[in-house]
């Protein structure tokens, strides 16, 4: 069975592709981002599209008009959706759901998780709207795989319940602090997640975005048994083999 592929597509954005090949866009921020290739940026195919949040650096401004051109399915946090509607997409196209709760989709387990980040999406005339806390996921693939996308957040107890639950073998952890987790704390998250490899992103694109994956490896002790993989945007990682 083929192994569940990701890709970073660039600062926030990746690509998984599950071991049937359904391909799923995470926080897709992809016409105007500068930190993306370009010839990742306008995908052909999209079977499920995952937000954790509407900030524009994660929320495409014309991702209707890829679910529109793709089908593909959304989850997303409640007020995200809400706005979407508004736009024009239909209902049917989403796969509602909230913070503890889990469906089967594309061959996969898919849980919403809480994460610690405000949050709200951006509106024409430089105004705000649609105020929300952001999520992250838990993806249980079927060849083992089982994927933690925190997501933009800071550092909580409540990852080691993530662990216990669902022993995530992969995790991305944001690690640019300011605004997310800095390398210090995510280096922690790794220790309550219990994760044998974690993949930062957040980092290194905006200048505020001061924290590197040397700086998270510095934290960590062999004791933690923790592979950092910094990938470059638009490299792929095969997950399922990783070895723990």
């Amino acid at each position: 069975m083929p192994s569940t592929q990701l890709q970073l597509l660039g600062h926030a954005s990746f690509r998984i592709t599950t071991p049937e090949g359904r391909v799923i866009l995470l926080d897709p921020w992809l016409t105007n981002n500068p930190f993306i290739p370009e010839n990742l940026r306008q995908p052909e195919r999209a079977d499920l599209v995952l937000i954790t949040h509407g900030h524009d650096d994660h929320f495409d401004p014309e991702l209707p008009a890829l679910l529109a051109r793709t089908g593909a399915k959304v989850v997303a946090p409640a007020p995200v959706r809400y706005y979407l509607y508004e736009q024009g997409l239909a209902p049917e196209q989403f796969e509602p759901m909230n913070v503890g709760g889990g469906i089967s989709v594309l061959d996969l387990r898919l849980t919403m998780t809480v994460a610690q980040h405000a949050a709200h999406v951006d509106l024409p005339g430089n105004k705000s709207g649609f105020q929300h806390e952001a999520v992250g996921y838990i993806l249980a693939c079927s060849d083992g795989t089982v994927l933690y996308a925190a997501g933009d957040t800071g550092l909580f107890g409540d990852m080691r319940l993530l662990a216990d639950l669902y022993q995530p073998t992969v995790a991305l952890l944001p690690i640019g602090d300011r605004y997310t987790m800095g390398p210090r704390e995510a280096a922690y998250a790794a220790r309550l997640l219990r994760v044998p490899h974690v993949v930062p992103f957040h980092y290194g694109t905006f200048a505020s975005l001061v924290g590197t994956p040397e700086q998270l490896r510095a934290h960590l002790t062999p004791a933690d048994a923790v592979t950092v993989h910094a990938l470059r945007a638009g490299e792929t990682l095969a997950l399922a083999e990783l070895r723990a």
